[in-house]
C-alpha cells in the first residue's frame, strides 16, 4: 500500500503516522527526513539545497522532486509506504503520478479555529521533550519536568502557518479527487476513532 497524507499543522497526522505505521508495517517517509540525511551527509542534492536555505529562501522544486524521487527508488515495487510533507504543489503531484502508483491520499480535516486552540495550549517537557497541553497539565506527566511552549505555536504564527496550508493544499485536493484518490476524515475526534475511520477507508477488515 502506498500513500499520501494530507493535513493541516495539528491535525493530529504525527499520531496518526505513527498507528498507520503500527497496524500496515508502512515506511514513513518524510520530506524533513530525506532533506537531513542529504545535508548531514552532504550529498550534492543537499548541497544544492543549502545554498537556498542558507540565503533564507525556498529550496526550489527541481530539488525537492530529485530528493524524494532518489528516496522512492530505493523501494522495491512490493514496498509499502507512506509519503509526509511530499507533495506540497500540483506540479510535486504530478511528478509523483510518474513515480509511483498510489493507493489513496488521505485528508485529515480539521477545522482551523481548533487546530488554533489545540495548538496554542500545546507545550513541551525541557527535560524529555514530551509534548502535552497546558489545557490538561501545569508539568511534564511523563517526568514533572517545565513545559514551554515553541515559538511556532503561539496563535499568530499558527493562523499564518493554516493560511499557508490552504493556499498549498487546496489545489491538491482537486487534483486527488478528481483521479479518485482523496479520502477525507474527520480528524477532529479522539485519535483512536480518527484512526477507526481511516481503517475503514482503507478497507480494512481487521479494524
Amino acid at each position: 500500500m502506498r500513500l499520501v497524507l494530507l493535513g493541516a499543522p495539528g491535525a493530529g497526522k504525527g499520531t496518526q503516522d505513527a498507528l498507520i505505521k503500527e497496524r500496515y508495517g508502512l515506511a514513513h517517509v518524510s520530506t524533513g527526513d530525506i532533506f537531513r540525511e542529504n545535508l548531514k551527509n552532504s550529498t550534492p542534492l543537499g548541497l544544492e539545497a543549502k545554498k537556498y536555505m542558507d540565503a533564507g529562501q525556498l529550496v526550489p522544486d527541481e530539488t525537492v522532486m530529485k530528493m524524494v524521487g532518489e528516496k522512492l527508488a530505493e523501494f522495491a515495487d512490493d514496498e509499502g509506504f507512506m509519503l509526509d510533507g511530499f507533495p506540497r504543489t500540483v506540479a510535486q503531484a504530478e511528478f509523483l503520478d510518474g513515480k509511483t502508483k498510489l493507493d489513496g491520499v488521505i485528508l485529515f480535516n480539521v477545522d482551523d479555529e481548533a487546530i488554533v486552540r489545540r495548538l496554542s495550549s500545546r507545550a513541551v517537557c525541557k527535560d524529555c521533550g514530551n509534548v502535552t497541553t497546558r489545557l490538561e497539565h501545569d508539568k511534564c506527566p511523563s517526568c514533572g519536568g517545565e513545559l514551554y511552549t515553541r515559538d511556532d505555536d503561539n496563535e499568530t504564527t499558527v493562523r499564518s502557518r493554516l493560511k499557508v496550508f490552504h493556499e498549498q493544499t487546496e489545489p491538491l485536493i482537486k487534483f486527488y479527487r478528481d483521479k479518485d484518490l482523496l479520502l477525507e476524515v474527520d480528524a477532529g475526534q479522539k485519535p483512536e476513532e480518527v484512526f477507526a475511520c481511516v481503517a475503514e477507508l482503507l478497507n480494512d477488515d481487521k479494524n
